[in-house]
């Protein structure tokens, strides 16, 4: 963030003088924090900023309104506040994740490069705070305690959307590839032993309903993110704000989003708990399940190719060693399990954070915006990789799936119900001590007919009615 040999300026606030940047547009308490929190490279999501540029925005429109600020400086606070929206001044948000636990930090880093820019437009230097300043005028009607939650809200839903596209697009490509691999027959493993045969199109079936699943539990979260808490200022009671000013600043926040926000039903609710947040990372944690689970899943029936059980091929995306040539590993779903375990270890990071509320307000509202947008931008990334540059490549082995149902001994099951499950265990042990298949071991028999080995042991027979995937 610094320069070589920048100019400094000298800036005050209620603490007294302060030393920063000569080009910074943030003012004396964005630097206090800089200096106070400095412990990690995090720095605030961009759709954090955002999500406090369109209610900075809002809320000095609404105040012009209510003749609450001046009309003059409200609409230079608002063009200002649309281009922070427009990620015009990202750079000035310095301040690292871990600090303050109300954002209190975050909401004046906002308040401070608004007021500047705001005061720049017109015609005023950097740092006067004069004619807008940055709590007078940026922050009326509001508290850090009610912007942080509802910009925290407004990000999530965003962010939401996107991994819900995300979703519906790998959702897809698992449904196209269970239609593909609909006739290929293939064994069962359960317990990773043999089990009776399905097709491999049911087997990804199984994966697009876990998605699909995934996204239907992640829709039930949105009407929870999408109550904001503006109105409550410090402790839900609303002190210092004009009772129409949220009403009309979340009614602009709906309009510009195309998004049903609303104002939370109990605003002591919305300050003290991140419980919409807790519900969120709980359901991402079930995708991030579910995404852990194919994963792994495509390692194996990947696996070899010639020593593993190969009944898929992934696409070949890069070379797997150092030292063996010719290894290609499969980079996609590794990166997917990865991805997963990863946001695993947020959601529990969440689940602390939102019981961390002693009474009127939670105190880990950084993390917990930190850790829910990068979970939901990590997770849309990831399903949009494993869609593009794995499933839609993947080819099926035919050859060496039939080869597997054939070898397996599994494929006595059925053979159970002609001659009992006694007799039924006792030949498919034979089969695996005297290392031969079922159906060789059966023609050695006079248990059944010819007709009858290749009728029983027909494993399009054992698939089911869904057997079209």
């Amino acid at each position: 963030m610094g320069r070589k040999d920048e100019a400094v300026r000298s800036e005050s606030d209620t603490m007294g003088q302060v030393a920063l940047p000569a080009w910074a547009y943030w003012g004396a308490q964005t630097q206090r924090a800089v200096e106070n929190f400095g412990v990690s490279d995090k720095r605030i999501p961009v759709l954090m900023i955002q999500a406090l540029g369109l209610i900075k925005q809002a809320a000095a429109e609404v105040n012009a309104e209510l003749g609450t600020v001046p009309e003059d400086l409200a609409r230079a606070v608002a063009g200002a506040a649309g281009e922070v929206r427009e990620g015009r001044w990202n750079e000035h948000f310095p301040i690292d994740v871990f600090q303050t636990g109300s954002g209190t930090s975050w909401n004046m880093n906002a308040n401070e490069v608004i007021a500047n820019r705001a005061n720049e437009l017109l015609g005023s230097p950097l740092g006067t705070r004069k004619p807008v300043h940055p709590n007078d005028h940026v922050n009326r009607g509001q508290s850090s305690n009610d912007v942080i939650p509802s910009a925290i809200h407004i990000a999530d839903r965003l962010a939401a959307g996107k991994l819900l596209e995300a979703l519906a697009d790998l959702e897809k490509t698992l449904s196209e590839k269970a239609d593909s691999f609909a006739g290929v027959v293939k064994i069962g493993r359960t317990h990773l032993q043999d089990a009776v045969p399905l097709t491999l199109g049911q087997e990804f079936s199984g994966y697009a309903s876990q998605i699909r699943k995934a996204a239907r539990r992640l829709r039930n979260t949105l009407p929870h993110l999408e109550e904001l808490a503006l109105g409550g200022t410090a402790v839900g009671t609303g002190l210092n704000a004009h009772p129409q000013f949220a009403p009309r600043v979340i009614e602009r926040i709906a309009s510009r989003t195309g998004l049903p926000f609303r104002q939370a039903e109990n605003l002591f609710e919305a300050l003290a708990c991140r419980d919409a947040q807790a519900e969120l990372m709980g359901a991402l944690s079930v995708l991030a399940g579910s995404l852990l689970k194919i994963g792994n899943d495509l390692r194996l029936l990947a696996s070899g190719p010639r020593a593993g059980l190969g009944e898929i091929r992934l696409p070949s995306l890069q070379p797997g060693s150092s030292i063996m040539p010719g290894k290609v590993n499969p980079v996609i779903p590794e990166m997917v399990i990865q991805a997963a375990v990863y946001v695993k270890g947020k959601a529990s990071s969440v689940g602390m954070a939102a019981a961390s509320a002693p009474l009127e307000l939670n105190i880990m509202m950084p993390l917990v915006a930190y850790e829910t947008l990068d979970s939901l931008s990590l997770l849309a990334n990831t399903a949009r990789a494993l869609a593009d540059r794995c499933i839609r490549g993947i080819e099926a082995d035919p050859q060496r799936c039939a080869e597997w149902v054939e070898w397996s001994l599994a494929l006595v099951t059925p053979l159970a119900t002609r001659i009992g499950y006694d007799k039924a265990a006792e030949i498919a042990y034979r089969a695996y001590k005297e290392k031969k298949t079922v159906r060789q071991l059966l023609a050695e028999t006079d248990l059944l007919s010819a007709g009858e080995v290749d009728e029983v042991l027909d494993p399009k027979s054992m698939i089911g009615d869904a057997g079209t995937a």
